[in-house]
Parts: C-alpha cells; sequence; structure tokens
C-alpha cells in the first residue's frame, strides 16, 4: 500500500497522509449513514406533511468548530512537516543537482560527480541545492518522501537522511517532455565506511571548491575580488550567510541564488559603496560551473583581524 519507508521524515509523513485518509473515511460514512437513516426516518409513507425543523444555534456551533478544529489540526500539523523539510541540519552534506532533459547530474563536495545515480550515507543528512538546466522537473525519491520541483534559474533545496542501506527509485515527477518517462535513477544509500570507500575509490577532478577557484581566477574575477583596500569589487570572504546593503537601501542575504545571479546578471543587485562596472558571464559559464564557482565563495571564511597589523595601526594613530 505505501512504498518502502527509508528516511528520518517518511513516518511522520505517512502518518499525516494515514490521518487524511482516516478523516475522509470517517465523514464520508457519517454523511452515507446520515442519508439513509433520514431517508428511512423521514419518508413520505411516515411523514405525509412536511414539518417545519427551527435551527439549533448548539448545532450550528458544533458543526462549525469540531471542521475548523480539524483543519488546523491538519494545517499545524502539515506545517511542522512542511518547515522540518526545508530546513537542513547545519551538520548537512551537501550534493549538487543539476535537471536536464532527460537526466539528473548530481555532483559531491569532493569534486565526484555521478549521472542518474547518487550515492549516499546511511545516518547522515544530505542537503540538495537543484536547479534545472532547461524545463522544469521534479526530484521525487518515494521511499524518502521527498518531491521538490526542481526550477530554471533559481536554486531551491530540499534534504533527507537515509535510515537504512539499499536502492531507492528516483523520478522526475513533473512533465517535462517527450521522454520525461525515462527520466528516473537511483539513489544508492551505504554504511558510512562503504561510502567512503567508494568515495576514495572514485576518480575526480579536484573538489568543487578548488575548481571554483581556478574558474574564479580563470575568468579574471581575482582582479577586482582580491580583498585588499580599495579594490574595485567587495571582499568575498565571510560573504556567504551575511546581509549585504545594496546601492538602493535594500538588505539582502547573499545565499547561492544571490551570488548565482551575482554572476549572471551583474547589475542586479549593486552592493553599497561599489560601481556597477562587472561584466556580465551570462552564456559565458554552465551550471555546473556556476555551481563550483558559489562552492568556492561558500568556502572562503571571514579573514580573522591580524593583531600585529591592528597594534601597529594603533601605535601609528597615537605618533
Amino acid at each position: 500500500m505505501f512504498p518502502e519507508q527509508a528516511s528520518t521524515i517518511a513516518g511522520q509523513v505517512d502518518a499525516l497522509y494515514v490521518f487524511l485518509v482516516a478523516m475522509t473515511i470517517f465523514f464520508t460514512v457519517l454523511v452515507a449513514a446520515m442519508v439513509v437513516v433520514f431517508s428511512i426516518q423521514y419518508r413520505k409513507s411516515v411523514n405525509p406533511v412536511a414539518t417545519q425543523i427551527e435551527g439549533s444555534v448548539p448545532l450550528e456551533i458544533l458543526w462549525s468548530v469540531v471542521p475548523l478544529g480539524i483543519a488546523m489540526v491538519i494545517f499545524v500539523w502539515g506545517a511542522v512537516i512542511y518547515f522540518e523539510q526545508m530546513r537542513a541540519p547545519k551538520n548537512a552534506m551537501e550534493v549538487f543537482v543539476v535537471g536536464k532533459q532527460w537526466m539528473w547530474k548530481m555532483q559531491h563536495p569532493s569534486g565526484m560527480r555521478e549521472i542518474n545515480t547518487l550515492h549516499v550515507p546511511v545516518g547522515r543528512p544530505v542537503r540538495l541545492t537543484m536547479i534545472s538546466q532547461d524545463v522544469v522537473h521534479s526530484f521525487f525519491v518515494p521511499a524518502f518522501r521527498i518531491k521538490n520541483d526542481v526550477i530554471p534559474g533559481r536554486y531551491t533545496y530540499t534534504w533527507f537522511e537515509a535510515t537504512k542501506p539499499g536502492t531507492y527509485h528516483l523520478f522526475c515527477a513533473e512533465y517535462c517532455g517527450t521522454k520525461h518517462s525515462g527520466m528516473i535513477g537511483s539513489i544508492v544509500a551505504m554504511e558510512p565506511a562503504a561510502y567512503q570507500a567508494w568515495l576514495a575509490g572514485g576518480v575526480g577532478e579536484g573538489s568543487m571548491a578548488s575548481n571554483g577557484e581556478k574558474l574564479f581566477t580563470s575568468l579574471g574575477c581575482i582582479t577586482c575580488h582580491s580583498g585588499q583596500s580599495g579594490a574595485r569589487g567587495p571582499n568575498l570572504a565571510g560573504v556567504f550567510g551575511s546581509q549585504q546593503l545594496l546601492a538602493d537601501g535594500r538588505r539582502v542575504v547573499a545565499d547561492e541564488n544571490y551570488i548565482r545571479e551575482s554572476i549572471l546578471n551583474s547589475q542586479a543587485k549593486i552592493v553599497a559603496g561599489y560601481q556597477p562596472i562587472m561584466p556580465t558571464f551570462a552564456g559565458q559559464v554552465s551550471e555546473e560551473s556556476l555551481i563550483q564557482l558559489v562552492a568556492y565563495i561558500k568556502s572562503l571564511e571571514p579573514e580573522k583581524p591580524n593583531p600585529a597589523k591592528a597594534g601597529a595601526a594603533a601605535q601609528g594613530k597615537a605618533q
């Protein structure tokens, strides 16, 4: 009746689903039974003359409050599950996913790449940062009870934590073209030791962050975003997750979508204190390259203050 439960959230999703089905069956049977009972009780042969039935305030309150209470239970229960699904744990392993007609391309932080198959360790949260290269897709793993749209031009997120080893079906749940039914894959959940052995046995070209650093240099980004005083572009060390003040007075959070937009459409959000001189890289970098650039910028930690420089500056001011 149900797909196998293989994630930490699966039981909660099924419990809510069973509750919804139970409520539907209960009220369907109740209404059907009342129709039958009233049809017999008030049939014309027993009651040839219709009688007016006056309204009942307690009854009106009852059938207003009870459905409201049930609806609020469903709303709160569903909201709790939704927010849990949308907020990945901080220690989650990050995997980038690119949907393309008609395949799934995955990349691990170590640089390992996969197509239509994703290997993950059991017992560790996995956060998926997803984007489409062409049309709308939907990342659906029934055993994990996760399904999230994968949209062109914007990152979307979901996460899961596999609870037992196995191979689980991956589907695209959004019609995306003539070969939509063939856009399938597998999630392979492995014991942590087996996953590490699989990861070590793969052939990689460096981590995502290191490849992103190479792109950052080859595209000339480092000439403006050097982090030095007087640089033409803002310092990117520690920028990820921070609040950015824009030239128009707005404040935005520098997340993955902000970084991606800043690369492809540099004039969309100008940081306060800087001129709109950055060129656009739309059409020049692929989605995989964008993901690597994002991974590199995310890896840049805030610069720690240098006590020696601070002391020298203070001494200079004193003199």
